[in-house]
């Protein structure tokens, strides 16, 4: 399979506030910006702050460079004085803490959530694709992919993959990254693809070598400045590096717990 290129994303401007997304932890909202297009907002202003904007970034185009399908990502600049037509406090307060870059992912009309379960209507996801989804989320620590919220979608025949902000979890532990790269992940045991996917080694030899030094520091680039202030662009690249490195432990672990 021929690796995608990467493209940085493009940055819309947000011209109206559509509804909230409440179903997401964080508010999320659908947003129409300056391009014409929709798009589900992730707030910078929400509860985990940029980090979860780095994440959802990085882990959704680490998986789009392995070739998965994930809607496009966007940086969505938010003008505060948008809060003044909305009537909801929360919302208001939301939007006011969120003001300059945000990320926004392409919204995807008549999607359905993904439903793990095997009948006529909810076919069975490819075991290679379940294979590399696992692969993914083990290599981005993403502990949030399971059967209670799965964060896939089913449009137009494809499983498409969202939001990704809470994957890179450990940036938001208090601890030194670098120092824990190799460390397990046994929530991967939790999967909502695992009891689908082929061993997940066959997706490691696939997947790994389309993950070059040279594209990981492409995407790292491509996050604002102002959301790594503190942490630095070098160190996702570097933690991102380490836990690629041969030999890769968390492929083998995801097949034990799929055992």
């Amino acid at each position: 399979m021929t690796v995608p290129t990467f493209a940085p994303p493009r940055t819309v401007t947000a011209t109206r506030y559509v509804t909230p997304l409440r179903e997401g932890g964080s508010l999320p909202a659908l947003v129409e910006a300056d391009d014409d297009g929709l798009y589900v907002l992730k707030f910078r202003g929400a509860g985990q702050g940029p980090k979860a904007l780095v994440a959802e970034l990085v882990g959704g185009e680490i998986a789009r460079a392995v070739g998965l399908p994930v809607p496009e990502i966007v940086l969505i600049e938010l003008d505060p004085e948008l809060a003044r037509a909305e009537p909801d406090p929360e919302i208001q307060d939301l939007i006011r803490a969120s003001g300059g870059l945000n990320v926004g992912l392409d919204y995807l009309p008549g999607s359905l959530p993904f439903v793990p379960d095997t009948t006529r209507s909810h076919p069975a996801p490819d075991p290679s694709f379940a294979a590399d989804v696992v692969w993914v989320d083990a290599y981005l620590t993403n502990v949030d992919r399971t059967p209670r919220n799965p964060n896939l979608l089913r449009w137009h025949g494809t499983i498409w993959l969202i939001d990704h902000g809470a994957a890179l979890y450990l940036q938001h532990a208090g601890l030194d990254p670098l120092l824990h790269a190799r460390r397990p992940f046994p929530q991967i045991a939790d999967h909502v693809l695992l009891p689908f996917a082929e061993p997940v080694v066959r997706a490691d030899a696939r997947l790994a070598p389309r993950l070059t030094d040279a594209r990981i520091a492409e995407i790292v680039g491509a996050v604002p400045e102002e959301w790594v202030q503190g942490t630095g662009r070098d160190a996702y690249v570097e933690y991102l590096a380490r836990r690629l490195e041969a030999p890769r432990l968390f492929g083998g672990e995801a097949d034990a717990a799929r055992a």
